[in-house]
């Protein structure tokens, strides 16, 4: 893994497309029959990207505190949003938009030194060969529950038309990769279609690595990518090696104007802490207009969630996961050489906070966007058993901040924290 990645705590994730035009699902809208497919596809008629602004975009994901952005390059229902010469459709040649927008992305992400994600589907449900086999070639038993647009309807698999589907993903795939500077992260989504020895596993990511060697891989392939990706439901136990949770700002992927069912600042904030207290990442997606435009409730919630990164900034960005939430009930990041122990502290509290298990002897603590300085007291502990007392640190809602408050424990040696079960005291 990447060194940047682990590093990076937030990246920006952005749907982008055909789909923003009617405010529909992107490509599950005709595959789960909402609508129909040539209903779906009137909608190129209208994608016009009359006010996109590349450059726009990404000052507001560079505000917004994010080291990186992932853009839909292709999503299920094959509209590329770049020029490729293997299909017709994509937005330079099938829209009045009319421009390679992958380029634009790219090339304004590289000016900001950004990392450059790219979102790319496995599936294509518009190919003609990409409906050819079933997953893992096993022709299921009941056909009239197969989708059309995913396998064949009659039972007859073509692996020659399937061969030339992989081929055709090879070479856009190359055109992601080689057409516009270097790319740092490729999302995958689709794999659960196919099996690993259909997608071409391992030999396909090795092709893809033949490209950039730090390539990175979402875990979207079938076992071989390089970090986990739970998505919309945050992990409870945090997930094994590298990983990015993936969530919408409201309740939709791309632009629904619909919905309004957006999370607020205050709870995107505290999402946040509780990925990178777990050693994860947040991919934060958007979905702006088909204009380019982006809904003004999203452009505050990014703003906003990025005021409040570069004044808690020391507890972020250079920090590992935390303390484990039996020893503080909340978030928690440390310093790379574990002297510093970062607090989240999400409601105000009446006269405490409080935090368990710390055996070593705190230096100084203060309230990090305020600087001020706070007391504690320690109760209880046997010192004899190297059972520490439990710290009671003095926080009222005067010192808090109005989102998030960050407290900052300071300590001469690394931190130490008990996990026993206590013992009976028998010396005293």
């Amino acid at each position: 893994m990447q060194q940047w990645f682990e590093d990076a705590k937030l990246g920006i994730f952005i749907h982008y497309g055909i789909y923003a035009v009617d405010g529909v699902a992107e490509s599950w809208s005709f595959y789960n029959g909402r609508m129909s497919y040539e209903q779906y596809m009137e909608q190129l008629e209208g994608f016009t990207a009359s006010r996109f602004n590349a450059d726009e975009w990404v000052e507001l994901i560079e505000k917004s505190g994010a080291k990186y952005a992932v853009l839909t390059t292709k999503h299920h229902d094959g509209v590329a949003l770049f020029d490729t010469q293997y299909s017709d459709l994509n937005v330079v040649k099938s829209t009045s938009a009319g421009r390679d927008l992958i380029k634009e992305y790219a090339e304004a992400m590289h000016k900001k030194g950004l990392r450059v994600g790219m979102y790319y589907s496995l599936i294509d449900w518009s190919h003609p060969d990409y409906p050819s086999v079933y997953e893992g070639g096993k022709v299921p038993d009941d056909l009239s529950k197969v989708n059309r647009f995913a396998s064949p309807l009659d039972g007859v698999q073509d692996e020659e038309k399937w061969q030339k589907f992989l081929e055709f993903n090879n070479n856009q795939l190359k055109e992601v990769l080689t057409n516009y500077g270097q790319v740092d992260l490729l999302w995958f989504d689709g794999d659960w279609e196919r099996s690993a020895e259909q997608w071409n596993l391992p030999e396909f990511k090795q092709y893809l690595k033949s490209f950039n060697p730090d390539l990175i891989i979402n875990s979207r392939l079938q076992g071989h990518g390089d970090y986990k990706t739970p998505e919309q439901g945050l992990p409870i136990t945090r997930p094994e090696g590298p990983w990015e949770f993936c969530t919408t700002i409201n309740s939709s992927w791309g632009y629904m104007p619909t919905d309004n069912n957006y999370k607020t600042l205050n709870q995107i904030i505290r999402m946040f802490c509780d990925c990178i207290s777990m050693g994860g990442n947040m991919l934060l997606d958007i979905g702006p207009r088909e204009d380019g435009t982006i809904d003004q409730r999203q452009v505050d919630i990014l703003l906003g969630l990025g005021e409040w990164i570069r004044t808690h900034e020391e507890a972020i960005y250079g920090t590992e996961e935390g303390i484990m939430s039996r020893y503080y009930l909340g978030g928690s990041t440390l310093s790379k050489d574990r002297k510093t122990l970062y607090l989240f502290v999400y409601d105000d509290p009446k006269e405490n906070v409080c935090l368990k298990g710390l055996c070593n002897k705190i230096q100084k603590i203060t309230v990090l966007h305020s600087g001020k300085e706070l007391t504690h007291d320690i109760h209880g502990g046997v010192p004899w058993f190297n059972i520490p007392g439990t710290t009671w640190i003095h926080l009222t809602s005067e010192d808090t901040h109005e989102q998030v408050t960050v407290l900052k424990l300071e300590f001469d040696e690394e931190i130490e924290m008990y996990g026993g079960s206590g013992a009976v005291v028998t010396h005293n």
